[in-house]
């Protein structure tokens, strides 16, 4: 059960009414996460600023910001992030299967997405902390020490909502994730 009340556009306080209101427009819905963040000017704005800093100044394709969300979300038990974006995941190109393996961390149909997810996999795990050996697997692959610098602001913005899910207990208003098979 939630802990934080779920406010529509109009019963939110007024100083998150925009951003609810635009994410509502964004979404076709006020998710249950921004619902619940609208409680809060404060957690909304921030959350809406990371957004925007990242859409205005990141340089990752679609495929690859999903790739980090689904990575973190699955490393951190997140079930609301997951099913976020297994959804935007999809729209983004990935097929189901492709999902279920970025989820898993056993990514076999793109070696330069499988070192960026096992990096951003290792910084939610660890603190923030990769090796040195992974880092340079990512850099080996192709990815620039720039572009391993912007995942982490992908990261943060992920640990953002995975945290803000499980503290609040956001209820689930999404097709659930498919279950990964052990």
């Amino acid at each position: 059960m939630a802990r934080i009340p779920v406010h529509t556009v109009a019963s939110a306080p007024k100083e998150s009414k925009e951003i609810a209101g635009n994410l509502e427009k964004r979404m076709g819905k006020l998710l249950n996460i921004h619902a619940a963040m609208a409680h809060s000017p404060v957690v909304i704005a921030a959350y809406h600023s990371m957004a925007k800093a990242i859409a205005e100044n990141g340089s990752f394709d679609a495929r690859t910001k999903e790739a980090i969300a689904l990575a973190v979300g699955n490393q951190n038990g997140c079930d609301y992030c997951q099913a976020a974006h297994t959804l935007s995941g999809r729209k983004a190109g990935f097929t189901d299967d492709q999902i279920l393996a970025i989820r898993a961390g056993e990514i076999d149909f793109d070696a330069k997405l499988q070192t960026i997810t096992e990096v951003a996999r290792a910084a939610a795990a660890n603190t923030g902390d990769v090796s040195d050996a992974l880092w340079e697997a990512a850099l080996e692959a192709g990815w620039t020490a720039t572009e391993l610098a912007e995942a982490f602001a992908h990261i943060a913005a992920n640990l953002f909502t995975n945290y803000f899910n499980h503290y609040a207990r956001t209820d689930l208003d999404l097709p659930a994730a498919a279950p990964l098979n052990d």
